[in-house]
């Protein structure tokens, strides 16, 4: 386990660190989730190991602190991932990021871009989305209020959520964890579909291939973004079918 101070006031983004030849690979959790728990295995996997691996917990998430007064804003968290990276002595990555964290190393793609050399993005938000009261996704935390989250929307999540899940939400600070959904939701300004459209770096984007054809694949397509659909799998793919998962990324990463 390492860390990195990543705020004026010293909150420490945490990650787990495998050693391995370059280019550095980063691992990116998504919302309510912790990267050792959902990528070790894929880090691991014959096709992808024995390169340097930083499996990151986004602040507030995880093993990383949990500061009240931070903001949680997509741009907050490329911010202070960027600010680890460089204290772990990484440039030109290779990052693999699921759903939120999909949307947050497009963001640190553009902001900080001598950090990533190459996306994977899995199932990540590139849309703003709405906020639908009732619904276990981000979209769910974000339609309360912070105020009503805190002294009970966070148990009408949980129970939502199910078992699996709420067993790496739980460790997430609940500020960070609604702040996060409802920055999430709202998106960036330009999307993160148009940041990612005009990044000039290789990219990859994985979709379950149960949801059928990728929303706007065309226009990523036009760009330069390569598909890939895999195969019997939910958003978490690299849970719900390790080896197929492990074999695209492995793909996008050639």
């Amino acid at each position: 386990m390492h860390s990195a101070a990543v705020t004026t006031e010293g909150d420490r983004i945490r990650w787990v660190e495998l050693p391995g030849r370059a280019p550095v690979r980063v691992y990116v959790h998504g919302l309510g989730a912790t990267s050792p728990a959902y990528f070790t295995a894929t880090a691991v996997h014959p096709r992808l190991a024995g390169h340097r691996s930083l499996l990151v917990d986004l602040l507030g998430h995880g093993h990383s602190d949990r500061p009240v007064s931070f903001a949680y804003t997509l741009e907050d968290h490329a911010d202070a991932l960027a600010a680890a990276l460089r204290t772990a002595d990484v440039t030109a990555a290779e990052v693999i990021a699921h759903s939120m964290g999909g949307s947050v190393a497009v963001v640190l793609a553009v902001r900080h871009p001598e950090l990533v050399s190459r996306l994977v993005l899995v199932d990540a938000n590139l849309d703003p989305l709405p906020r639908v009261p009732g619904t276990p996704g981000s979209g769910g935390i974000a339609a309360y209020s912070e105020e009503e989250f805190l002294t009970g929307g966070w148990r009408e999540v949980r129970d939502r959520a199910g078992a699996h899940w709420w067993s790496t939400m739980r460790l997430a600070g609940r500020e960070a964890l609604h702040r996060s959904a409802t920055h999430l939701v709202r998106g960036t300004v330009p999307t993160m579909r148009e940041l990612l459209l005009a990044l000039p770096v290789p990219r990859a984007f994985l979709y379950p291939e149960a949801d059928g054809p990728f929303p706007g694949a065309a226009g990523l397509i036009a760009a330069g973004v390569s598909l890939t659909a895999v195969p019997d799998c939910g958003h978490n793919m690299m849970l719900d079918n390790p080896d197929a998962f492990t074999e695209a990324v492995a793909k996008a990463l050639a």
